[in-house]
């Protein structure tokens, strides 16, 4: 089932599906290491883990400036764990096949939510950024059980034709 509501628009972010795949590729490499490199690994995807983490946040406080403020979070996330990349990279505890499939994603992620900062700003200067919660999908799409999330029954008691309102 696909849940969704305005909250959770930040799913269809193009940055926060590129920082879930940074995630789970980040994983597979890091997971890996031994047991007396696992602090600095769990900080590697510690790292990476926080932009996806970030983007979302900023996108479900609605309001511009903060928004910005947690992708600024989120590229200083990526920005960190590039750093660990090099990092990693120069004590040959990643191959160079790891760093330049991790590099190559995390400097896609970057560029765009640099280009997603950018935008917003321009949204701020014209003023054309909406923070409403106007929700623009059916009702029925956030009913569970014939009960939307408000907990009203959608459901209509038939006894009689003139007894038509909806059960409480």
């Amino acid at each position: 089932m696909q849940r969704k509501n305005v909250n959770r628009g930040y799913r269809k972010l193009t940055v926060w599906n590129d920082a879930i795949g940074y995630y789970a590729a980040s994983c597979e490499v890091f997971c890996k290491f031994p047991f007396v490199l696992q602090r600095v690994a769990s900080q590697q995807i510690a790292s990476v883990d926080s932009i996806h983490r970030n983007i979302a946040e900023g996108y479900c406080r609605r309001s511009l400036s903060e928004y910005l403020h947690f992708l600024n979070i989120a590229l200083a996330s990526a920005g960190e764990s590039v750093s660990g990349l090099h990092a990693f990279r120069a004590a040959k505890q990643i191959t160079d096949a790891d760093f330049e499939r991790l590099d190559a994603i995390a400097f896609k992620l970057e560029n765009g939510l640099k280009r997603l900062i950018e935008s917003l700003q321009n949204k701020k200067l014209t003023g054309t950024w909406d923070d409403s919660f106007a929700v623009r999908e059916t009702s029925t799409e956030y009913e569970i059980g014939g009960v939307s999330v408000d907990g009203q029954s959608r459901r209509v008691r038939s006894k009689s034709p003139t007894d038509q309102e909806p059960e409480k």
